[in-house]
């Protein structure tokens, strides 16, 4: 028996959905915040330590074991979704406006799609094709590529991470088909420290500026801790267990529509006429991938 897939009409997921659309897109417009304050890879090690110690403390609290979870499928997840994306996001948010950036990155639903379908059989059907093809145009829209000139290095790594998240997104999802009874907290308390312990070593290689504190930085890294780190990624890491990953890839468009609308009211960049109107075709895409049922190749022993 296996967990449960392709369960698009699992209304707790799509709550769960919702609060971490809410939690990741206001880390966006933090993120982009700190960015003259913490250095790139700082900002990273630092969340992602206060996320571990928050979530051992929640762990051994709750009488939890702290065990290492499934060695290569954690290790693969920690690589790519937990240290990768977080570290390539953070450099393109450096030349890059969070709202360009977060699009860019959030090309993640069609990284899953191709992964998904490569590594574990999941064709989309002709419905997530038409979702695919409206969110695509609306990306399109967002981003405008033939407009990027010097943004063009800050669009390629924040589309290296999209696709880092993507391939660790599937990895999360094979770990819990072939491990159905993992932990949702235990692994995500080791993927923090996993990305804690990855993404280090880069503090020392690559300069990094002093970090220049006061009581935003403060607030903005316990946040990214805290609610980024530790409760989205658990929310998150839930919803894959609970939908297809296509499903789950699709619905963090809600975040990059999010955060364009809170780095306009926050940060002044305010979205074009055309951005308005690609984030409303990426949300049609959205709803209708959500909608759309998925179907899969029969597997040994799935009820």
């Amino acid at each position: 028996m296996i967990a449960r897939q392709g369960n698009t009409g699992d209304r707790g997921a799509l709550v769960l959905m919702a609060l971490i659309v809410l939690i990741w897109g206001a880390g966006w417009v933090i993120m982009k915040f700190l960015s003259p304050y913490v250095g790139a890879f700082d900002v990273v090690v630092i969340r992602y330590a206060i996320g571990f110690v928050s979530l051992l403390v929640i762990q051994l609290a709750w009488g939890r074991r702290f065990r290492l979870p499934p060695i290569l499928l954690t290790l693969a997840i920690a690589v790519f979704q937990t240290t990768a994306f977080q570290c390539l996001v953070q450099f393109a948010l450096i030349a890059g406006g969070a709202g360009g950036v977060v699009m860019m990155a959030y090309t993640l639903p069609f990284w899953v799609a191709l992964f998904a379908w490569l590594f574990m059989g999941d064709r989309p059907t002709r419905n997530h094709g038409v979702g695919f093809v409206l969110a695509a145009v609306g990306l399109l829209a967002v981003i405008r590529p033939w407009e990027l000139h010097g943004a063009l290095v800050s669009m390629l790594l924040a589309l290296a991470g999209g696709a880092s998240w993507g391939l660790g997104t599937v990895f999360s999802k094979m770990l819990f088909i072939r491990h159905p009874n993992a932990d949702v907290l235990n692994l995500t308390t080791w993927q923090m420290l996993l990305g804690t312990l990855m993404a280090w070593p880069f503090t020392r290689l690559v300069p990094q500026p002093d970090i220049a504190w006061n009581a935003g930085v403060v607030f903005g890294l316990v946040y990214l801790g805290v609610m980024s780190s530790a409760v989205a990624w658990i929310l998150w890491l839930a919803v894959v267990r609970r939908v297809n990953a296509t499903v789950a890839g699709m619905s963090g468009l809600g975040v990059p529509v999010l955060t364009v609308l809170l780095a306009w009211a926050l940060l002044g960049e305010r979205p074009t006429l055309l951005e308005l109107s690609g984030i409303t075709l990426m949300m049609a895409g959205l709803v209708v991938v959500n909608l759309a049922g998925i179907r899969k190749p029969p597997r040994p022993g799935a009820t």
